[in-house]
């Protein structure tokens, strides 16, 4: 008869626990296929907008665009006139199947390579490590009036259940809203002696942030030299691998919570401050 088990023996029970979890990572597959109605069928769903006013030639030629895209076959699932039934452009969902594998083990992404930290740990930090606040300015420069990415990580009510920068007691934040130019952004963190700069940029039509965030790099760099604050910059359209190539320290993504970016605001300062120390 199979002894119950609850009978077995921790080292036992710690044996199959560690098989188990072997077992469980061996089982991973490392290449992969989209999933839609069954595991591995590859099945996709994209939107797009095509310049025509809506009826089956509009229908057949977002089929047409599917079909160079790989998908095949594929189906328009939904299709409307943007502005009405004479609009000149028309909005597509089309579902289809795609025969491109996913290989897990060439995704390159930017990890996160510091701990997160909680408000009490962060503020901890940099009061045994500074001696003094940490002071952080944000701001969304050119014409962006949208201030809700700025907003969300800085003001105290915060984002995704976490508190915002302004609930860190040991941060000294002002949020200087939007449509801030760069030579205002760049004398105010002068006069501030600011530690960090946060910038949050929404327009991207003809790649609007990325022009203003190289202007924002040069700008500190031609003004402040090594000198210059820690620029860090986030928007749902930036590509977080491009920091070094934009002139800035971080990117940040979509989705990006305060308790992150307080994370490594906290990591590189203090990091910077023990390692000049040490020398």
């Amino acid at each position: 008869m199979t002894e119950p088990i609850a009978d077995t023996e921790p080292e036992s029970l710690a044996v199959l626990a560690e098989t188990a979890k072997d077992l469980d990572q061996a089982e991973q597959p490392t290449v992969i296929r989209p999933y839609g109605d069954t595991t591995g069928d590859g099945m996709v769903q994209v939107s797009f907008t095509l310049p025509m006013t809506h009826g089956p030639k509009a229908e057949g030629a977002a089929l047409q665009l599917a079909a160079k895209m790989g998908l095949d076959p594929a189906m328009v699932v939904h299709a409307k006139g943007l502005g009405g039934r004479q609009s000149a452009y028309t909005f597509f969902v089309v579902y289809g199947r795609v025969a491109h594998l996913v290989d897990l083990d060439k995704v390159v992404v930017r990890e996160r390579e510091y701990p997160l930290l909680a408000a009490k740990e962060a503020n901890l930090v940099i009061k045994r490590t500074l001696r003094r606040k940490l002071v952080v300015l944000g701001a969304c420069i050119g014409t962006d009036a949208h201030t809700v990415g700025i907003d969300a990580i800085l003001n105290v009510k915060g984002f995704a259940g976490e508190k915002g920068l302004e609930y860190y007691r040991e941060m000294k934040v002002s949020n200087l809203g939007a449509q801030v130019t760069v030579p205002e952004l760049v004398s105010r963190a002068r006069k501030d002696r600011a530690d960090a700069v946060l910038v949050s940029q929404v327009v991207t039509q003809r790649d609007a942030h990325l022009r203003n965030t190289r202007e924002l790099a040069a700008a500190f760099r031609e003004a402040m030299g090594d000198n210059r604050p820690l620029i860090v910059v986030g928007g749902p359209r930036f590509d977080p691998r491009m920091a070094e190539e934009l002139g800035v320290d971080r990117i940040f993504g979509r989705g990006t919570t305060p308790g992150e970016v307080a994370s490594y605001l906290v990591h590189t300062l203090t990091l910077t401050k023990e390692t000049v120390r040490a020398r």
